[in-house]
């Protein structure tokens, strides 16, 4: 049932481009915080505010254990959510004004602070935006890549719109980050004024963007047709919500795969720009690295549909994962090189957007197949845990990189050798071995063979253990 007008929807759609448009858009706009975070909070800590990068470090590493239970809790609040706009889309209208104005905020520390309190500040507004208005964002938003449709390849395309706009939301920071700072900071790069107008400009642009996502993106499939348990009339408890996840081995190679590939996206994009200036020599380089990068990946996402549509979601993703570890190895090899970094770069961008296209495609699938296999909704709290998990693989991929910076003593001298390996070691070899781990969850997520029928079983209203008397003697079982 479309809750918009109140007609019946087609839980099978197939979307317009404009709506794929849309959805995409909320993950250009969520990447204007994510990836800010990813790139420039260390460094902001760093050079602007001069605090030691363990301690910024730790606190990103400790404010995690709070994403955990706020994850979950949004999880459920998604699924128990009843309104004319569905379940997921208000949320996004709800949350967006507030992520915006501390996020500006997380980046606007007073100059007045020092010490505890201005590490209190810090742990406060970081908090604020990753684990209470971030997480009431991004849970719904990728909750709702699953309810405005079942079909398996139209999920697949909602990934990839959502990836290459995120790519270009990515994008956009990493090119006018920098520049709106030094803009507004008189032509200083490092001044606080500057840093706060140019979160101010980005945040509004954040808030409209998201509105776009609300008001042009529809909701299709319902509790009863993506469960297809008449049990679950009065929901499912968390207790049982949990216990669909984890007996769901797709489910939970997805979460692994999701949490090294966001660990190893902060260490790689945090230590980009200390990559450029100190191992290269070139701070001016890190523009050119940065987006050969993201624009061989919008060109690649492009190109995945038609990949997609002759050997499936889960070996595009695989072969994507398996070429980036190669250009990881080659950019080891290129040494101070700029011209042979940007190459491997984009060969880089290539890769992670086959990765990028798929991957939340193939959780939207995994989710799926464990509502047929244990009779239980959980989308939101599906949604949320793997929300939690990747938010906990970025925030400690920030956490460490800030370790083997501050275990390099890039504080002290970032030009010492050991501060320079410890710039590579981020860049370069935690991205290989996230990316051996990547490619082992992909071999092992066989789903194709089972997906068509959970599909068609949900749609008939059945489920795997539709015989027996609970989710929880199916689960004893």
């Amino acid at each position: 049932m479309n809750m918009n007008t109140g007609k019946a929807e087609n839980p099978d759609a197939k979307l317009s481009f404009f709506e794929r448009l849309a959805y995409g858009i909320g993950d250009y706009a969520g990447n204007l915080v994510y990836s800010s975070i990813s790139a420039f909070l260390l460094v902001y800590y760093i050079s602007v505010l001069g605090v030691d990068a363990g301690v910024a470090a730790s606190i990103m590493a400790v404010s995690k254990i709070f994403d955990g239970v706020s994850d979950l809790i949004m999880g459920r609040i998604v699924d128990n959510t009843k309104s004319k706009w569905g379940k997921a889309r208000p949320w996004i209208l709800r949350m967006c004004f507030p992520l915006a104005i501390c996020t500006v905020l997380m980046f606007s520390v007073p100059a007045s602070l020092a010490g505890s309190a201005q590490v209190a500040y810090m742990f406060l507004t970081y908090n604020l935006v990753s684990t209470v208005f971030y997480t009431g964002l991004n849970v719904p938003y990728a909750s709702l890549q699953g309810l405005m449709t079942t079909n398996q390849y139209e999920r697949g395309l909602l990934g990839n719109f959502r990836m290459l706009l995120a790519t270009f939301g990515t994008m956009t920071v990493n090119t006018v980050v920098l520049k709106l700072c030094a803009f507004f900071g008189g032509g200083e790069q490092y001044s606080q004024k500057g840093w706060t107008l140019a979160f101010i400009c980005l945040m509004i642009a954040f808030v409209v963007l998201n509105l776009i996502t609300f008001f042009f993106c529809k909701e299709r499939v319902s509790g009863a047709e993506e469960n297809g348990s008449s049990k679950q009339e009065k929901g499912p408890s968390v207790l049982e919500c949990l216990k669909s996840l984890v007996v769901n081995k797709y489910w939970l190679l997805m979460v692994a795969f999701l949490f090294s590939l966001y660990f190893m996206m902060s260490t790689f994009f945090g230590s980009a720009y200390y990559f450029a200036q100190y191992v290269l020599g070139d701070e001016s380089a890190y523009a050119i690295t940065a987006n050969s990068l993201s624009i061989a990946q919008i060109v690649m996402m492009f190109i995945t549909p038609f990949i997609m549509a002759k050997i499936g979601k889960r070996w595009t993703g695989l072969l994507g994962m398996a070429v980036s570890i190669v250009a990881f190895v080659m950019t080891a090899l290129a040494g101070q090189n700029v011209t042979l970094v940007v190459a491997c770069n984009i060969l880089k961008g290539a890769a992670f957007g086959c990765g990028a296209a798929t991957m939340f495609g193939l959780l939207q699938d995994s989710i799926t197949y464990g509502q047929w296999l244990t009779g239980v909704q959980a989308v939101g709290m599906g949604n949320a845990a793997s929300s939690f998990c990747m938010k906990v693989g970025s925030g400690l991929g920030t956490a460490a990189l800030g370790w083997i910076l501050n275990a390099g003593g890039f504080s002290v001298d970032p030009t010492s050798t050991s501060a320079i390996a410890s710039v590579n070691a981020a860049y370069i070899w935690v991205p290989v071995i996230t990316g051996v781990i990547g490619v082992l969850c992909l071999l092992a997520f066989d789903l194709d063979k089972h997906y068509k029928k959970a599909v068609d079983d949900l749609a008939a209203g059945k489920w795997k253990g539709s015989q027996t008397d609970s989710f929880n003697d199916y689960y004893d079982k």
